[in-house]
């Protein structure tokens, strides 16, 4: 039995997924306001946010939940886990996802209302096209790399910084922004701004992102053959005896 209660870790993934889509949401129209004839600008503003958002939030809820504030990371978990008994269990995830997806949505609401807009404009911006689906496979595939490798290394405790800095990176170097992640590309639906995704093209982009999955599972499984076993590890190591 997971030494933490299930509903803080469930509350935990719902307030940091909440606060990283409302920092996702909000930096991109603070800098749409103070750069707003510099597209380049404003991709910076917001990556750089964004980036230093999500370590922050690893740091926090990190030690409760794993911090994983990602579908598509508790999948992993949960999969990569099942031989050795490790990670997520199959109802866990199912709660984080939902906990996740609500926390997206939410943290879209928020950002709109403090940047004085309705709590749902539905985002008018197109985002279906191959090429970006591609780079939503990779950016979905690399994130899962880079995190369960540093779980099976030991590395753990250096997630939040490297994390933050793959997720500011993929930014610039992916046709899509690096998404990465569902409950996400589902919470940016919800606001007609910088960040936001046509609520048509959410489909396209989660499909890319469980392909991202599946391909990022599979390198794992071949380049650490005992990944599963640090499972629990991700994203954050856990300390039973001071977390419990």
């Amino acid at each position: 039995m997971h030494p933490i209660a299930a509903w803080r870790r469930l509350l935990a993934e719902f307030l940091g997924t909440a606060l990283l889509v409302t920092a996702v949401v909000g930096s991109g129209i603070m800098a749409t306001t103070l750069s707003p004839d510099d597209v380049g600008l404003q991709l910076l503003q917001n990556s750089v946010a964004t980036a230093f958002a999500l370590g922050a939030l690893i740091l926090t809820f990190g030690p409760i939940s794993g911090a994983h504030f990602n579908p598509v990371v508790s999948a992993a978990d949960w999969f990569l886990g099942r031989r050795t008994g490790t990670g997520l269990t199959g109802a866990d995830l199912a709660g984080y996802a939902a906990a996740q997806t609500a926390g997206a949505i939410a943290g879209s609401v928020l950002a709109n209302l403090m940047f004085d807009l309705a709590p749902v404009t539905f985002s008018a911006k197109e985002r279906s096209a191959g090429h970006l689906w591609l780079g939503e496979v990779v950016a979905t595939a690399g994130l899962l790399l880079l995190i369960f490798a540093l779980a099976r290394s030991g590395r753990a405790a250096v997630a939040p910084a490297a994390v933050g800095a793959y997720i500011g990176a993929a930014y610039w170097f992916t046709s899509s922004t690096s998404f990465a992640n569902p409950a996400v590309t589902v919470g940016r639906a919800f606001t007609d701004t910088f960040a936001g995704i046509a609520p048509a093209s959410v489909p396209g982009f989660i499909v890319a992102q469980i392909i991202g999955l599946v391909v990022g599972a599979g390198l794992l499984i071949v380049l650490y053959p005992g990944v599963g076993n640090a499972a629990d590890d991700v994203v954050v190591e856990h300390d039973s005896a001071r977390t419990a």
